[in-house]
């Protein structure tokens, strides 16, 4: 499993019986986990401090129960990054602190390339990219970036966040879109990228409004996405938090529409987070990523 142990504004205090007990900068969150299966004694004391935790309700969604008055939205940080966070509908704060190993990794992949051609443009493609933590890495580690998100909403937060990181403006490019229907329409004007990131949703819509499930979907997503990988592609990288999606799933469908054309390298794991309380790693989704070389491994 790979992680990320250079946070200093986030941290995995403990989990237990469902739920994450959490430090977002100063703030103190319990949030729903529902692989989180154990049942410990709940020793630190904090679990009784919280600032605010979430709750599901019985009928669907739920809410924030807040104990102590907290920002609208703070700032945290992650090396050079900086990010806007807050408590949101469904437990989500925006951040995912896990995907810090992939933007390391993004980052070494593209400093790397730049180190040995100064003058080449790097153009990532970042589809789904919510509120844009992978967007703003690569934009500091010197890549052109193309942000696409169906939600303006996200996509004004990542903008916000991009500002906060200091990223270069001229190499920023935002779109309100369905991702697949710009796909499409990127191959019809012969656009390539260097780079593809993903971060499926596990379930979404279609171009036509129709309800997929990323289960169903996902081969045929990387299929179109491959279709705009510039001739000699830097990476590839596929995020999934659905369950029925292994790392080695990914890696299989990676291995059949990408390597097949470019060569490179494949791997694939789960990507997780440190708890403090325990010295374990917590599982939080899984990563397959395809680069053209192994002299950075992930």
């Amino acid at each position: 499993m790979r992680y990320s142990d250079a946070w200093q504004d986030y941290e995995l205090i403990d989990t237990s019986d469902n739920e994450r007990l959490e430090r977002w900068g100063n703030v103190i969150l319990i949030r729903p986990d529902p692989q989180i299966i154990w049942t410990t004694d709940r020793r630190n004391p904090l679990w009784r401090k919280a600032d605010a935790r979430y709750s599901r309700s019985s009928s669907g969604g739920g809410s924030w129960q807040v104990n102590t008055k907290i920002p609208d939205s703070w700032r945290i940080k992650y090396q050079d990054l900086t990010f806007a966070v807050k408590p949101m509908g469904f437990k989500h704060t925006g951040v995912f602190p896990e995907q810090a190993v992939n933007w390391e990794h993004m980052t070494r992949l593209i400093q790397s390339e730049k180190k040995r051609n100064p003058q080449k443009e790097i153009r990532v493609l970042n589809l789904f990219a919510y509120t844009g933590a992978a967007t703003c890495a690569c934009l500091l580690a010197g890549a052109n970036v193309c942000h696409v998100d169906a939600s303006k909403g996200m996509t004004a937060w990542a903008k916000e966040n991009a500002a906060l990181s200091s990223a270069p403006k001229e190499r920023q490019r935002w779109i309100v879109e369905d991702c697949i229907k710009f796909i499409r329409r990127e191959q019809r004007r012969g656009s390539t990228y260097d780079a593809v990131i993903m971060d499926p949703p596990s379930y979404g819509r279609g171009p036509n409004g129709e309800v997929w499930k990323l289960e169903e979907q996902v081969f045929s997503l990387v299929e179109e996405c491959v279709k705009v990988l510039s001739p000699n592609p830097l990476f590839f990288v596929i995020n999934s938090y659905t369950t029925g999606l292994s790392p080695s799933v990914m890696n299989y469908i990676a291995g059949l529409l990408i390597k097949p054309k470019f060569g490179g390298f494949l791997y694939a794991d789960e990507i997780g987070i440190p708890v403090s309380e325990t010295g374990l790693i917590l599982p939080c989704g899984a990563s397959a990523i395809w680069q053209s070389s192994d002299e950075i491994k992930p």
